[in-house]
Order: structure tokens, then sequence, then C-alpha cells
């Protein structure tokens, strides 16, 4: 399967999650910045995704990115765990169940300090 059929973008974003929203009531909607993709950022979706029958993961634009939307949202959509990923490119964001972003910058900061560590 190619996982990148996971992936919508722009404003079909509402009225894909709509769609696994009928098809999956108990859906789990979560955003967050995933630069870059982190094992920590896999195991934290396998816990969402417990428990429901769908996962949509929202990929959002963090500030000054590493890595460009697109390509975080071909890793993302890799994960077993997740069954849609959105980029909104502008487009409304829908409501959430969980949001990594502050997560996510937390563990990039950490990430950049180890990789500029090692490097020293």
């Amino acid at each position: 399967m190619d996982t990148r059929a996971k992936i919508v973008s722009g404003p079909s974003c509402a009225s894909s999650l709509e769609q696994l929203r009928r098809t999956s009531p108990s859906l789990r909607v979560v955003s967050g910045y995933f630069d870059p993709v982190l094992a920590s950022h896999a195991q934290r979706l396998e816990a969402e995704r417990a428990g429901a029958e769908a996962l949509a993961v929202i990929v959002l634009e963090p500030p000054e990115p590493i890595l460009p939307s697109r390509a975080r949202a071909e890793l993302v959509a890799a994960l077993a765990a997740v069954s849609l990923v959105l980029v909104p490119e502008g487009a409304a964001m829908p409501a959430v169940d969980a949001s990594f972003e502050a997560q996510d910058l937390a563990d990039r900061a950490r990430f950049t300090a180890h990789v500029r560590e090692r490097q020293s």
C-alpha cells in the first residue's frame, strides 16, 4: 500500500475527516508539528489510537521548520497507527482530541541539542 494515499491537504481536509468520522465513530484526532518525526511520536500516536477505530493526524507548520510539511506528512502516514493525515494549508483546522505542539517543540529542542553535542 502506498501510504501517501492517507494524506489529504488544503480545503478537502474537512470533508475527508467527516467521511472518516462517519465510518469510524470512535475516531481520535490529534495535531502536531512532527518536525522531525521521532520515535516518541510513534509511541504517542500508538497510545492515542488505542481503543479507537481510527486516528487522524493534523500536520501543522512549526516555527522555523526543519522539514517541509509534505515530507513530515509522508513520514506520519507511514506509521501503522495512523488512518488519515491532514495538512490544512490555510484551511480551517478541525477540533482535536489531543495537541502535540508544545511537546513537539520541547522534543525538537532536545533532539537538536543532542545532534549538536554529538557533532562536537
